[in-house]
């Protein structure tokens, strides 16, 4: 499985194993998916004001500490 796809210098890449392109696909879009690519994108569809950036990014920064600080808590 490790030799289907890989995430390198040269960006994502799939590789489509005896003309099976639907899976291909679908192991694509896992990537992106799995990379963030989607999320960026769409994120990146319109502009941005950066005082929303900073409000949007300390929000996920909080969520991500609140899910860190209860994964401890249960050790």
């Amino acid at each position: 499985m490790e030799d289907q796809f890989h995430h390198g210098k040269k960006g994502l890449y799939v590789r489509v194993l005896n003309n099976n392109l639907e899976g291909a696909m679908g192991k694509l879009k896992k990537l992106c998916q799995t990379e963030g690519v989607t999320k960026e994108l769409r994120r990146r569809r319109y502009y941005e004001k950066p005082t929303t950036k900073r409000r949007r990014e300390k929000a996920e920064a909080k969520i991500r500490w609140l899910r860190k600080k209860s994964t401890l808590e249960l050790w």
